[in-house]
């Protein structure tokens, strides 16, 4: 069941916004998505029907602050190069997985993620992630393991932190 999270709504907004103006050029920003590098991990099936057809299209899901970001077709390859922390989330909007590089050490706060994904934890010097619920609680902590791919219902997460 596709849940709505109002909550989120200005998030995604200040993501969206953040986006547009990283891309604008207005200020220092962060490369675009990495080269693929690494080991090649491939990305699960896409997810069961999770809402009625007559239901309104879903956004695209979006982290805050602004992060690097690619799409992989459901059962595609795709690399997660040294340094990120990769998530893959189910974005409806373009019937794929939206997969975002989560290369700068911040708290990054999520906005439509819904649902079954991955991520690969390919970041280097032991550095530890994290990620949280609606209260700021911690939901799971973890190293890196060079990049293998874990299954991950993102519903209960509304945040992550990759350092």
């Amino acid at each position: 069941m596709l849940r709505f999270r109002p909550q989120r709504s200005a998030l995604a907004a200040a993501g969206a916004l953040t986006a547009l103006t990283a891309f604008a050029g207005t200020g220092p920003v962060q490369a675009a998505a990495p080269a693929p590098a690494g080991q090649l991990l491939v990305a699960p099936p896409a997810p069961a029907l999770q809402a009625p057809p007559a239901a309104p299209a879903a956004g695209s899901p979006t982290v805050s602050p602004a992060a690097p970001f690619g799409h992989v077709p459901a059962n595609s390859d795709y690399q997660c190069a040294p340094g990120n922390l990769c998530a893959l989330v189910w974005d409806p909007s373009a019937g794929d997985y939206k997969i975002f590089y989560l290369y700068s050490c911040a708290r990054y706060s999520l906005g439509g993620w819904n649902g079954q994904g991955f991520y690969a934890d390919n970041q280097t010097g032991g550095t530890r992630s994290y990620f949280y619920d609606a209260n700021g609680g911690v939901l799971k902590s973890f190293t890196p393991d060079g990049g293998a791919n874990h299954t991950q219902d993102w519903t209960p997460v509304w945040s992550i932190r990759n350092c």
